[in-house]
């Protein structure tokens, strides 16, 4: 039969290291009104915004690097 020092080891080493959690207060209280929650929704609008074009243009991009120039279709009929 094994003996089970190293898993009992590894368990106090686990709790014992968890209990340090155990300490905080609790959920961070915040002070922010309904006007920083509304300015930080316009400054998220206007990123998304900007990701928009740029992803098209990035497929479009990859759309056109995929299809074949004009000089090689002639070469190939």
């Amino acid at each position: 039969m094994k003996s089970s020092a190293p898993i009992i080891n590894a368990l106090v080493l686990l709790f014992g290291s968890v209990s340090s959690v155990f300490a905080a207060s609790g959920a961070r209280e915040d002070n922010s009104g309904i006007f920083v929650w509304i300015f930080l929704g316009f400054c998220a609008l206007i990123v998304v915004l900007q990701l928009v074009p740029a992803v098209l243009m990035m497929l479009g991009m990859a759309k056109g690097l995929k299809r074949e120039s004009p000089q090689e279709q002639k070469a190939t009929h």
